[in-house]
């Protein structure tokens, strides 16, 4: 079996993603209730009974609601850094001992058959890190929750074949939009969220280099659409070189609907 994944949801109301593989089954990020991703997983074909752990990025609620819920409920294995797990340890409740582990930012650790890289990313957390997944020649990278790309994240980035990339939101759309001024000013920030131009500009760099899936992710609800975040990352990817179909191929993301469980 080679690496497998499917986006359970992704958006800003919660966010859970799915990565397989012979030796290890994980979900990573459980931003959920526990019965909205066992739905979810469902409908992807797939059981949590079956699952060996769970990897949490940062502490924000889309990425932890469901969090302590599955890990009790199933006795799973939960990973986060030592700054997300102070963060979080009141939206968690009471997690077994025997079942808390530290994933440092920055390491790489092997499970069973798969590699998992994690690495900083720029967003207003204790210490949000995202994680690229090597199984025998395939790669993974989840890159999402960050204000910038910066050439580090890129070069962890490199040689994936499949990327499930931020593309937050339109920024005409947010500047015009309803939020306060401070909520606004924090998504545009360096520790806020990327934008439709922004993703395309730094997905270039990456597909130009190695050809790519790539899945649109983290959506707003109110300040994107599907259709326009494509349709940007498209426009900026091609005027920077990035061919469709030979360089890169765009997928949507859902906060109500899974991917199809996909193998690379």
């Amino acid at each position: 079996m080679s690496l497998k994944f499917s986006v359970l949801a992704s958006g800003s109301t919660g966010n859970a993603i799915y990565v397989e593989t012979a030796g290890q089954k994980l979900l990573i990020d459980a931003g959920l209730s526990g019965k909205k991703i066992e739905k979810l997983a469902a409908e992807a074909g797939l059981s949590l009974q079956a699952l060996d752990g769970i990897l949490v990025s940062h502490e924000h609620s889309d990425h932890i609601k469901g969090v302590g819920i599955l890990a009790r409920r199933y006795q799973l294995p939960v990973y986060a850094n030592e700054g997300t797990w102070k963060a979080m340890a009141a939206s968690v409740g009471e997690i077994p001992l025997d079942q808390k582990f530290t994933f440092a930012t920055g390491t790489q650790r092997t499970f069973a058959d798969l590699d998992i890289e994690s690495f900083h990313v720029s967003h207003d957390a204790a210490d949000p890190m995202f994680f690229s997944f090597s199984h025998d020649g395939k790669k993974l990278t989840i890159l999402t929750d960050t204000g910038y790309v910066s050439d580090r994240m890129l070069g962890l980035a490199e040689e994936s074949q499949a990327l499930i990339f931020e593309s937050n939101h339109d920024v005409g759309m947010l500047r015009m939009g309803h939020y306060p001024w401070n909520v606004k000013r924090r998504i545009l920030g360096d520790e806020g969220h990327v934008s439709n131009e922004d993703a395309g500009m730094a997905l270039a760099q990456l597909v130009r280099r190695s050809p790519a899936d790539v899945y649109l992710a983290h959506l707003s609800k109110d300040n994107n659409m599907k259709d326009l975040a494509r349709m940007t990352v498209q426009q900026t990817l091609e005027l920077e070189g990035a061919a469709p179909g030979e360089d890169f191929r765009l997928f949507d993301t859902d906060p109500e609907k899974p991917t199809v469980l996909t193998e690379l």
